[in-house]
This record gives structure tokens, C-alpha cells and sequence, in this order.
């Protein structure tokens, strides 16, 4: 399909975490949904002190606020897809889910957000229930790497190409959804990616595996990608390969802090 007209503004929302170190959450989606050509908007659900070693503080933002900057959002902006990330706690769940199960008819790309490449739990263990019962039902896409899965699932995945396949689709079953299984996690090469539906897998994705590089904010910088390209009008399988070839992109040329090499804050050439 061909690209809209730069002059007709397409906009996507991103509901998460405020990342202090400008990684992941909030600021990769704003710089994500800029480099695929989708202007970004924001409800913010939370704040984080941290940076690419780890985190060292949570403020979450108050539900009633989150569901605020949701409403103005959506009512100036033609949003045309949704990203949801951190939502911390219960409240702020509950009211996310709420505006999900709404007849809003966007497609909405979860990122289930549980624990930080460092180790440190972002969804508080009282609030997984109203998560997975209510939230994620209502995706269209839901995003999750091996921990995630094997959180969602209640057991680790087997490693293997074909274990990864029978879990997505048993997580695609257990949601009445479709699944991106990030294979980053698994010790597979090259790494394999799954997107399925109840039906069954629809389609898989390769990549070689990136070593020396710190790969922090990589899972929302893809979930990101993938909304980017929903706005713009693409079909889910569409969308996934693009938001998986922009992922790669990105792995493909980092930049370097203290000598660690990093992602880039937007690709050479300035996009």
C-alpha cells in the first residue's frame, strides 16, 4: 500500500512509563512513532528513576489522570492506534481496561509489561488478574517476551522453534487474541520471533542475534513500530514484519555511552 500524504497528520497514543535515561517507555515510543512517520501523543502512567543499569525508584501517575490525558488526546487528535506499556498497579489498570473495552474500534498493541531487562517487577503481583482478565482480552496484539509468556502461561516455554509456536498460539487460545512471541529471550540462533492466532501461527520472523549491544527498550521501541504502522493502515501481519524491520534497523547501527554501546535515539540521517 502506498504511504498517506505527509500533510494529513496520522497519530498514535502511547499509554506507559516516563523512562528518566530516555531508553524505553514513553520516550522510545515517542521517538519510534517519529522515525516510522506517525505523530506521537502521550498518557503517561508512571515515572521512573532509571537508567540503562536499572531502576531505582516507581511513581505511579493517579488512574483518573491517566484516563484525563486519554480523553484530551482523543479528542483533538486523529489517533488511529494504540500502544499500552507499564501500567504499574490495579487502579491504573482497571481504568485503561475500561477505555480498551470501550467502543473507541482502535487497534491496540499491548506490550505486557512486567519486568525491566534489569529485574525489576513493573506490574505489582495484585494487579495481574484484572490484567490478563480484562486488559488483555481486548487487544489486538498483545507482545510478550519469553519472562512475560512464562508469567501469562504459568511455566516457562521449552527453547525451541517449535515450543515457541505452541506457545504463542496457546497464549493467542488463552486471550482470543493474537500474540508476538519476541524470541530475544530464548537461547535460539538466530532469534525467532512468532505472531499467532487461535487459528495457528501466521507468520515467523529471523533475525541474527545481537551480541555486544544493550538492547534496553528494544521490546518497546518493536511494540511501538508495530502501532506506528497500524495507524498508517497496514494489516497486522504487514505491520509486524515493518515494526520487526525497523527493530533491526536500529539494533544495526547503535551509538556508544561510557563505552557501552546502545540504541540510538533515532537513525543516522536524522529520522
Amino acid at each position: 500500500m502506498s504511504a498517506p500524504s505527509p500533510n494529513n497528520l496520522v497519530a498514535a497514543l502511547s499509554i506507559a512509563g516516563s523512562d528518566s535515561g530516555g531508553a524505553a517507555g514513553i520516550q522510545a515510543d515517542l521517538l519510534t512513532f517519529i522515525a516510522c512517520g506517525v505523530y506521537g501523543t502521550t498518557a503517561i502512567t508512571a515515572l521512573t528513576a532509571q537508567n540503562h543499569v536499572g531502576i531505582s525508584a516507581v511513581q505511579a501517575s493517579p488512574a483518573a489522570f491517566v484516563r484525563a490525558q486519554i480523553d484530551q488526546v482523543l479528542a483533538y487528535y486523529p489517533v488511529r492506534a494504540i500502544k499500552i506499556g507499564m501500567l504499574l498497579n490495579r487502579e491504573i489498570i482497571e481504568t485503561v481496561a475500561e477505555f480498551v473495552a470501550s467502543p473507541h474500534q482502535l487497534p491496540v498493541v499491548v506490550d505486557p509489561v512486567m519486568i525491566s531487562s534489569s529485574g525489576a517487577m513493573l506490574l505489582e503481583p495484585s494487579a495481574l488478574q484484572i490484567f490478563t482478565q480484562q486488559l488483555l482480552p481486548n487487544a489486538a496484539l498483545i507482545t510478550p517476551n519469553f519472562d512475560e509468556a512464562a508469567v501469562l502461561l504459568g511455566g516457562k516455554p521449552e527453547s525451541t522453534p517449535i515450543a515457541m509456536e505452541h506457545a504463542a498460539i496457546a497464549l493467542a487460545r488463552q486471550f482470543g487474541t493474537a500474540v508476538l512471541l519476541k524470541g530475544g529471550h530464548f537461547p535460539l540462533e538466530p532469534v525467532l520471533d512468532v505472531l499467532a492466532g487461535p487459528e495457528g501461527v501466521r507468520t515467523r520472523l529471523s533475525s541474527p542475534r545481537v551480541n555486544n549491544v544493550d538492547t534496553h527498550g528494544g521490546g518497546c521501541r518493536l511494540a511501538a513500530a508495530i502501532t506506528a504502522y497500524l495507524a498508517l493502515g497496514y494489516g497486522l501481519v504487514d505491520a509486524v514484519e515493518r515494526g520487526h524491520a525497523h527493530l533491526q534497523s536500529v539494533f544495526a547501527a547503535p551509538q556508544t555511552i561510557k563505552g557501552r554501546p546502545i540504541l540510538r535515539q533515532g537513525q543516522p540521517g536524522g529520522s
